[in-house]
């Protein structure tokens, strides 16, 4: 019996113990408060979820949880999914619900600020309907870590945050559709609390009212803080180096700051930083050579910002670099060998700088490297052959450099190269073979270059975009292009190719969204207008300058853009054309049909349409209501068309208006008014009449002001308002009277004045004289009067190239306090560079000059062209010596006119001149010898003066004739049939070079004409214009020279005052 018995106290003590553990399981036991699980539950329920949805992993989330989906009333709210209790007690500490998309109000009165002992919570990307973040969260005042980030709160932040003293992790960061502000007194009182900050992550709020001195406040975390991202938080001024130099910071992230500026530290900069990034701020200065202390760095973007100087050679020691991005900067200098250093760089940008010498050959070492940007530099030399040997190396960017020689035609055998651009370069030679053949291969850019040869044939068809314009190329179009059916992009503009294209070849390309073909003299492009082509989702077709004679049909129902410009389309607009514009290419927002041989009716275009071009065509009908739907256009060009009837209304939002050369009458309505964001307004050469609106003078973006020869009355607009962007006004043949507006003094960007032909009655205008960018000022057949004077400033006409005053009433002495200052004409450019043109693009400057009664309007103007044109006035006195100095003058006209003094010894320096006229005067005195080595003078006219002596021989004078010195009865000797008494054979008294080419080749030989004659120059044409001039020459002249040939307007006649 012994051996089973039991002590009765171990007995019981046991008995009792299995007793109360089946007591307590028999029931349901919860280590949930049941305060908590009611708050808990009453948050699930204020919000919706949708658990059918997918999220945007762009977003953050690239799956939803749907954690709340577990929480049920009769379970254990500790075992909920995203809930996390304290294992010693009852409550919550923990909740995270990020990605969950909860989607309703935040409400201020939410029960999950109930749950006073919570010391970690995530709600971050959920949906929380824009609420304002309530301030209850203050009452967490246990939460070590916080995260609301993008979860759509907007408004302030509460100041009630600043209690959470416990913080070490503190996550707000917004999208940037929402806003999310703090204020500099909430900010200081977070700071100064939470001082275990270890993370601040503030991306996207509004922190704009932050300043220098409360950002330096960060400085108190200096102990704490490692991670601190303050992403386009709108910050401004300068931040304090010290910043970036805290102790314990590992990640440090001021992105998209455009105003903040600052310096990086130039020393003690030895901190653990892993991860810096200052792009699109405005930190400037040279990276100092402190950044090779930061050996921890693994990513460095300081791209867009203004840092200059070298790279230092410190950073090229940083051999943790993963991430390296210098671009969008102004670095120069040569690009280091030492970058082979950094093996495990896997993305290199350095484009957008002023980096030059050669590419170094460095790059084997680089196993890991997968991008390369180094375009829009300055380099130069050939492109490394060990770039086509990196494992990884998936893009290359090395557009838009200097780069010559062949590209490598070797290339590793698994090159995952698949974004390749060597765009704008000088590399020449033939394409290599990996260009057809390289499986991975996905874009290829090589336009702008020198390549030869011809195209091959594709054996690989994972190309997707396929750039080669503007080369050197030859032979035949590639049919294997027809099977790359997932080509996006088509880009075979100006490439030389030839033989017959099928355009419906075409179809088979059901992935083309951009077919560029244009510029190719020899290619012919086979279209049946019985065919209609299918290309389902091309933009953008071009064909311009494509040799076509007939619209391409084709079925495209997303285009948007179509130029079938520069060819020889004759006829009427096909009707299917009319039908797709209205029915079908409901997207078209491009269309420029402009230089071909269309005619009939303007096609109607759709509401969306936003430039639309069909100049240079031969279009009638009236159009004044064609325009009146199309409230999104912006360019609207049918210059040169023959449209008659009254103007069309412009949309309330054009900016380009050109009109030119057509046949509207009528008025220029008041509805122009409405038309206040005009760029350019081009009504010239109609027969428009009526007075000009007042408002143009005041649209704030209008530079280009053209009205000329209409028939305008009324007076010149007198709103210039200040700050205007006015830079060409050109309203001249018209019968624009009364005085000129002084508000033209505030058109400070003015280039090109023209008023000239009209009636106006005034005095000159010096108060144009500080105009810092004028050019060109013609004010030629008015009723000007009185005396030209400027100021004694030295910055009269400044850069004034064209001074056209003849045909006016003005008295007194030549205006020498002008001329002394143009120093527009006193610049001689000797580098020979081709021909420039003041402004090329949508509208190109032009002048009128008279030529023997005729009207030559030359239609661009070179920037080299410089002329003073003072005749048909009653100026006396003296030609000033000054007139010397203008080096570059090409032409000098002050004929008809009452000067009396000698020709002065000074105009022998100008030796740039090809014509002078002085003639009709009372000029004494005999011809200066020197005037002999004027080389490039083609044009003399002496006539009709007072000048005695021999005429002097050698180099241009050799070839004047007769009727330049007619009229001066004292003058003898060759070519006039009077002989000198005692004349002497005179060698050719020149100290010139040998005769060398003009900058305009310059050869014409003119005869000289009587007084109220203009002399027959046509500058640089070998012919003359005789009064019965023949029409293939004008045509041809015209074609060549961008001029324009008219006789002399009958009103421009009317306007001009002759002297008695």
């Amino acid at each position: 019996m012994g051996s089973f018995f039991i002590p009765l106290p171990y007995f019981t003590f046991h008995f009792f113990s299995l007793l109360l553990l089946t007591h307590f399981t028999s029931h349901t036991f919860s280590l949930c408060n049941k305060h908590d699980n009611s708050a808990l539950l009453q948050f699930k329920n204020s919000f919706s979820v949708n658990t059918s949805s997918q999220p945007n992993p762009y977003f953050g989330c690239s799956s939803f949880s749907f954690k709340t989906e577990s929480w049920q009333n009769s379970t254990d709210c500790c075992e909920w999914d995203g809930v996390t209790c304290d294992t010693m007690s009852d409550h919550v500490i923990g909740l995270d619900l990020s990605c969950n998309n909860l989607k309703g109000e935040l409400h201020p009165n939410s029960t999950i600020f109930q749950l006073k002992h919570l010391q970690q919570l995530n709600l971050a990307f959920n949906h929380f309907s824009w609420s304002s973040m309530p301030i209850g969260v203050g009452d967490l005042v246990k939460l070590t870590h916080l995260n609301l980030s993008n979860c759509y709160l907007n408004g302030n932040i509460p100041s009630t945050i600043s209690h959470l003293s416990k913080l070490v992790s503190l996550d707000l960061s917004s999208f940037g559709d929402v806003e999310l502000k703090l204020n500099p007194l909430t900010w200081k009182k977070l700071i100064h609390n939470a001082t275990n900050l270890r993370e601040l992550y503030l991306d996207n709020v509004n922190m704009s009212s932050i300043r220098e001195s409360s950002l330096s406040m960060l400085k108190n975390l200096s102990s704490s803080l490692v991670s601190l991202s303050l992403r386009d938080t709108v910050l401004q001024g300068n931040i304090s180096s010290d910043i970036l130099s805290l102790p314990n910071l590992q990640r440090l992230d001021l992105s998209f700051n455009q105003n903040l500026s600052g310096q990086l530290p130039k020393s003690n900069w030895s901190t653990p930083l892993r991860y810096l990034v200052l792009s699109s701020s405005a930190f400037s200065g040279e990276i100092p050579y402190s950044i090779g202390q930061l050996k921890s760095l693994t990513q460095l973007v300081l791209s867009h910002c203004n840092f200059d100087g070298m790279v230092p050679l410190s950073l090229w020691n940083l051999t943790q670099l993963t991430h390296l991005d210098l671009s969008l900067n102004k670095l120069n200098g040569e690009i280091s060998p030492l970058l082979s250093n950094l093996k495990h760089l896997i993305h290199c940008y350095l484009a957008y700088n002023n980096f030059s010498g050669s590419i170094p050959n460095v790059y084997g070492n680089l196993i890991k490297l997968k991008y390369l940007a180094l375009s829009s530099n300055n380099l130069t030399g050939q492109v490394p052959s060990s770039l086509f040997h990196l494992p990884h190396l998936s893009h290359l960017y090395l557009a838009d450099n200097k780069l010559v020689g062949p590209i490598p035609i070797e290339i590793t055998k698994r090159s995952k190269l698949s974004y390749v651009f060597l765009d704008d370069n000088m590399l020449n030679g033939t394409i290599p073979q990996w260009c057809y053949s390289l499986p991975s291969l996905l874009e290829l850019g090589l336009s702008d270059n020198h390549l030869t040869g011809f195209i091959g044939e594709f054996s690989t068809y994972s190309l997707q975009s396929l750039d080669l314009s503007n080369n050197n190329l030859q032979g035949h179009f590639p049919n294997s292009i027809f099977q790359l059916q997932n080509l996006t992009y088509l880009y075979l503009s100006s490439t030389n190719l030839s033989g017959v294209v099928d355009f419906h070849q075409f179809s088979k390309l059901n992935k083309l969204w951009y077919l560029v073909l244009s510029h190719n003299t020899f290619l012919s492009i086979n279209i049946d207008s019985s065919i209609d082509s299918i290309i389902p989702n091309l933009f953008s077709l071009d064909l311009s300058s494509a040799n076509i004679n007939s619209f391409p049909k084709f079925q495209a129902r997303n285009l948007q853009t179509l130029d079938l410009s520069n060819n020889n389309i004759h006829g009427k607009i096909p009707k299917w054309f009319h039908t797709k514009l209205l029915n079908s290419w409901k997207d078209i927002r491009y269309i420029d049909l402009s230089f071909n041989m269309l005619q009939g009716d303007l096609p109607i275009p759709p509401s969306g349409i936003q430039y639309f071009s069909l100049s240079n065509n031969n279009f009638t009908g009236n159009i004044s209501s064609t325009f009146r739907n199309a409230s999104s256009l912006y360019t609207l060009n049918l210059a040169h068309n023959n449209f008659q009837g009254d103007l069309p209304i412009p949309p309330s939002g054009i900016q380009y208006f050109s009109l030119s050369n057509n046949n509207f009458t009528g008025y220029i309505s008041s509805t122009f008014c409405n038309a206040s964001s005009l760029y350019v307004l081009d009504l010239a050469h109609n027969n428009l009449k009526g007075m000009i609106p007042q408002c143009l003078g005041t649209f704030p973006n209008l530079y280009v002001l053209d009205m000329q020869m209409n028939n305008l009355y009324g007076s010149i607009p007198r709103t210039f308002t200040k700050g205007n962007a006015f830079e060409t006004i050109k309203l001249n043949g018209n019968q624009l009277e009364g005085s000129l507006p002084q508000s033209l003094a505030n058109c400070s960007y003015l280039e090109v004045l023209d008023l000239g032909d009209n009636n106006v009655e005034d005095t000159f205008p010096d108060w144009l004289e500080t105009l810092p960018e004028l050019q060109v000022i013609s004010l030629r057949s008015n009723n000007l009067h009185g005396a030209i004077t400027c100021s004694s400033t030295k910055h009269t006409f400044p850069k004034l190239r064209i001074f056209d005053v003849s045909n006016n009433n003005f008295s007194g002495p030549l205006p020498a306090s002008c001329i002394k200052n143009f120093q527009g004409m006193m610049k001689v450019n000797d580098k020979k560079i081709d021909l420039q043109y003041m402004r090329n693009g949508y509208y190109n400057d032009s002048v009128v000059v008279t030529v023997k009664g005729f009207f030559i309007e030359l239609t661009r103007i070179l920037t080299a062209f410089t002329t003073i044109d003072l005749s048909n006035n009653m100026f006396e006195g003296e030609i000033p010596q000054v007139i010397g100095e203008l080096n570059s003058l090409k032409g000098l006209n002050l004929s008809n006119n009452g000067i009396t003094s000698s020709i002065p010894q000074s105009l022998s320096h100008l030796r740039n001149l090809e014509w002078l006229d002085l003639s009709c005067n009372q000029l004494k005195g005999e011809i200066p010898v020197a005037l002999t080595n004027l080389n490039f003078l083609s044009v003399l006219n002496l006539s009709q003066n007072h000048l005695e002596g021999i005429i002097p021989k050698g180099q241009q004078f050799n070839t004047f004739g007769n009727d330049s010195f007619e009229g001066n009865t004292m003058l003898c000797g060759f070519p006039l049939s009077k002989s000198c008494k005692n004349e002497e054979d005179l060698p050719p008294h020149s100290t010139s070079e040998d005769e060398e080419e003009s900058g305009f080749g310059w050869k014409a030989v003119a005869i000289g004409y009587a007084c109220g004659a203009i002399f027959g120059l046509l500058f640089g044409y070998n012919v003359f214009f005789f009064t019965g001039k023949p029409e293939w020459l004008v045509r041809h002249v015209e074609h060549m020279f961008d001029i324009r040939l008219k006789r002399t307007n009958n009103r421009a006649i009317a306007n001009r005052r002759r002297m008695n």
